[in-house]
């Protein structure tokens, strides 16, 4: 069975592929094992990343000036925006495609076995079954509850402060609070990357301690959303896309903006892993490394010299997947900006000198 494209996996990334290869005219095959599942999860993103061709509607809400706090506030000068996930997924049509339900154990070439032993080939096969878990792979942690708007607090890209009842020098999480819809917001306690990550109970537990702290009491009746994924692993290349083809940013975490703007140009078969761009992954690698290095004290200091850079600063660290330049800059004025206390811990770490420190932080801007 022979088509231009197949496509395995179908999360967001390899279902925008998919889609886009379609609407190119292509045909294709798309293989997940269960590829009429429901999207739980929250995905959301930076609004300027978007591409032109996505359907406005699948936004749920958008956030014009996120607040971020360190130890102190910061306006973050771009506007969030907060997917539907049922819309995004539904306005990421298949309509045309052959659709099989299984599982892939192989890809040789250009051939894709099952689990059911059955073999499909296709003039391109590419890989967007995103990243198996492993204890040497940093991941992402969070835990989360729906509540009603009119719970008193305002919308929060990421809250460092030490209110969640986490013992001093434990490990720190933070608060992710982006609306869902005109009624309804998330409330989440993450963590940015660990090795291990924080437990689910764990952030639940310094959740409910946040909210009772800020007068938000809880009824136990609020929708869970619980978040695990690992925020390295994916390796650049043609045959493989989002997560699985290193698409998630290492040190926040997003992935789908990214992927979504990158779909058309994967989908016509174009390079998007130049050499820029595998410069800045190996840039924003050496991130991940400082920030999984440092102590948990010094983690709300970081993020408050990270949020004084000039907006297009934090942009090209943020989304510039091909800015090297501008990812160099960033990097380069972070450093300068930070105390001099931290400064040798980020050189060494970001260097790959290995140094005895923690490995577990906090956040969740998960997509």
């Amino acid at each position: 069975m022979t088509a231009d494209v197949i496509v395995c996996g179908l999360g967001p990334a390899g279902r925008a592929l998919a889609h886009r290869c379609l609407a190119h005219g292509m045909s294709l095959t798309a293989i997940d094992p269960a590829p009429d599942r429901r999207w739980s999860a929250t995905y959301a993103g930076w609004y300027d990343e978007l591409p032109g061709w996505l359907d406005p509607s699948v936004i749920a809400s958008t956030v014009a000036h996120p607040m971020a706090w360190g130890t102190r506030p910061h306006r973050v000068d771009r506007t969030y925006a907060v997917f539907e996930s049922t819309r995004l997924r539904d306005a990421l049509n298949l309509d045309g495609a052959q659709i099989v339900t299984d599982r892939v154990v192989e890809i040789r070439h250009n051939t894709v076995t099952l689990a059911s032993e059955t073999k499909f080939s296709a003039e391109r096969v590419i890989d967007a079954r995103g990243i198996h878990r492993s204890r040497a792979l940093a991941e992402q942690t969070a835990y989360g509850v729906i509540v009603r708007r009119d719970a008193d607090i305002a919308p929060l890209f990421m809250d460092w402060r030490a209110d969640n009842g986490a013992e001093p020098g434990a490990p720190r999480s933070f608060l992710y609070a982006v609306p869902l819809s005109a009624e309804t917001m998330l409330l989440e306690e993450t963590c940015l990357a660990g090795r291990p990550a924080l437990d689910t109970a764990v952030l639940r537990d310094r959740l409910h301690h946040r909210l009772r702290s800020r007068g938000i009491e809880l009824t136990g009746s609020e929708p869970v959303e619980r978040v695990r994924f690992p925020v390295q692993g994916g390796r650049p290349g043609r045959r493989r896309f989002g997560a699985a083809g290193a698409f998630t940013h290492p040190a926040t975490g997003y992935s789908v903006t990214a992927s979504l703007a990158a779909a058309d140009s994967v989908a016509l078969d174009s390079s998007v892993w130049p050499a820029q761009a595998r410069a800045v992954h190996a840039l924003r690698s050496a991130g991940l490394r400082a920030l999984l290095a440092l102590p948990p004290d010094d983690l709300p200091v970081f993020f408050d010299a990270f949020f004084t850079l000039p907006p297009q600063l934090q942009r090209a660290y943020l989304s510039g997947r091909t800015d090297f330049g501008g990812t160099v800059a960033a990097m380069r004025t972070l450093f300068t900006t930070l105390p001099a206390p931290l400064r040798r811990r980020v050189a060494t770490a970001t260097l790959g000198i290995p140094i005895r420190s923690p490995i577990r932080m906090g956040s969740s801007m998960m997509e």
